[in-house]
């Protein structure tokens, strides 16, 4: 396995999709079969850059990879998952799994009957700083609140789905990862040119912990937040600094009376590429491992909150609009 090499396709390459080509073309145990879009001459340019074949015939060149890794518009997901199935067992799907819950719902049902390896890209998952805050979180008594704020209006620029689906789709992931299943969920949201732009969900887990998230693509300020309340500590999260500074009270006991100060921990995290670290398990598994960290039922379980996020939010607009 050692001497193996991983024979990988990538369908899209856009602004994400080249992020991971310049990932993969790091990795000694890949070897980047060929690359594949829509836009002809777009291929035509990157594949001289990274001197990697672009396929002319999609089908043929399928069959001859280890594992593909799928980085188009998300609406185009599942089409493609279905297509490469046919022919690849190893399949990279970038967040959100597909672009609606019955499609999520049907490739997770593919996935069991074609024993597929699906990894989707939830990369949060690998970022340094949330690897550090779950360790963090663990050694607490008890987890009450996790609050998540997501906000970017560059994302703006992506019209085939809305901030749900784009930029909250991660904090409910990680929300469902810290916290486990959900018991209620309560949202509401802003719409702008028939599009969610800006959604906030209160979510009540079966644990007895709360998840709030935000997310935005109207607010100026770029902003990817995690603060976490624990009955002993409160822990503040930078995922885009990869800070992490953790809140205690101490108690000194005087004769006559207590005192109560508090104190601040920070905890270190390790810089890392968190793309990198995930291309790496995907190049394992395409070369026979078992591992995956977020797979289509992770995938499938995010779209169903964010389905009843979306439907909360158009019913209260829609209810507010016929007053």
């Amino acid at each position: 396995m050692k001497n193996k090499t991983a024979k990988i396709g990538l369908l899209g390459i856009g602004v994400m999709g080249q992020n991971h080509l310049r990932n993969l073309s790091m990795l000694k145990q890949v070897e980047i079969a060929f690359i594949y879009d829509l836009d002809k001459q777009a291929c035509d340019k990157i594949s001289k850059i990274y001197n990697v074949p672009v396929s002319d015939n999609l089908e043929r060149d399928l069959k001859g990879v280890d594992g593909v890794i799928i980085v188009t518009p998300t609406f185009t997901h599942f089409d493609y998952i279905k297509l490469v199935s046919k022919y690849v067992k190893n399949i990279f799907v970038e967040k959100p799994l597909t672009s609606t819950l019955e499609t999520s719902k049907e490739v997770a049902k593919l996935a069991k009957e074609l024993n597929l390896k699906i990894q989707v890209g939830f990369i949060e998952r690998y970022n340094p700083a949330v690897v550090a805050l779950q360790n963090v979180i663990s050694n607490s008594k008890n987890t009450i609140a996790i609050d998540f704020s997501r906000t970017n209006k560059v994302s703006s620029r992506i019209t085939d789905v809305d901030v749900i689906m784009d930029l909250m789709i991660h904090d409910i992931d990680l929300a469902l990862k810290f916290n486990g299943e959900v018991d209620k969920i309560y949202a509401h949201g802003y719409i702008k040119n028939q599009m969610i732009e800006y959604a906030r969900a209160i979510i009540t887990h079966k644990n007895g912990s709360f998840s709030n998230i935000l997310a935005s693509r109207i607010t100026e300020k770029r902003t990817r937040n995690i603060c976490v309340t624990c009955d002993d500590k409160y822990i503040d999260c930078n995922l885009l600094s990869k800070e992490i500074f953790v809140n205690k009270q101490t108690i000194e006991q005087y004769i006559d009376n207590v005192s109560i100060s508090s104190k601040i921990e920070i905890v270190d995290v390790r810089p890392q590429e968190a793309l990198l670290l995930e291309l790496v398990d995907f190049a394992r598994l395409c070369l026979g491992g078992d591992i995956i960290v977020a797979n289509e039922c992770d995938g499938l379980a995010a779209i169903e909150v964010a389905n009843i996020v979306q439907k909360q939010i158009l019913y209260s607009n829609n209810k507010q609009s016929n007053i």
